[in-house]
């Protein structure tokens, strides 16, 4: 299964970094790779949520609608988004380094038989994106 991968170390503590991530209607102060487009929609399990992506500065908004599976607190958020063929999963973990500082992992992994093909197109701005969100997160967390 295609898969991308990005990890940082914050210097804030975990309970920190968690509560920025489900503020949706902050993203617009740090984070310019996803953008909430309905803060009122609560990140919960079960839960459809509008979004838009920007994988690189300049380009067009793709907006998505996922559906939230997993909400575990100051440790892990998934959303999956699907159309027939293709099923793409968003993964943020977090994990204490030591009191004050964690770590940041973002994951998106992919499959259905039309993978193959849109992973391949999306694939590095998509990777870019998610590496640019974990440094605006960092130096958001870091600030506070």
């Amino acid at each position: 299964m295609p898969s991308l991968y990005t990890e940082i170390d914050i210097n804030a503590p975990r309970s920190r970094v968690w509560q920025i991530l489900l503020q949706k209607e902050k993203w617009k102060y740090w984070n310019t790779f996803l953008y909430d487009c309905n803060p009122h929609q609560t990140i919960a399990p079960g839960r459809e949520i509008s979004l838009s992506l920007l994988r690189v500065p300049g380009e067009e908004e793709i907006q998505f609608r996922p559906v939230v599976t997993l909400v575990q607190p100051e440790a892990c958020l998934k959303w999956r988004s699907s159309i027939p063929g293709f099923r793409h999963e968003y993964i943020w973990q977090l994990q204490d380094l030591d009191r004050d500082r964690s770590q940041f992992i973002y994951q998106e992994t992919f499959s259905g038989a039309l993978s193959k093909f849109f992973v391949p197109f999306i694939r590095q701005d998509e990777q870019k994106g998610m590496r640019r969100m974990a440094w605006e997160l960092k130096q958001y967390a870091e600030k506070l």
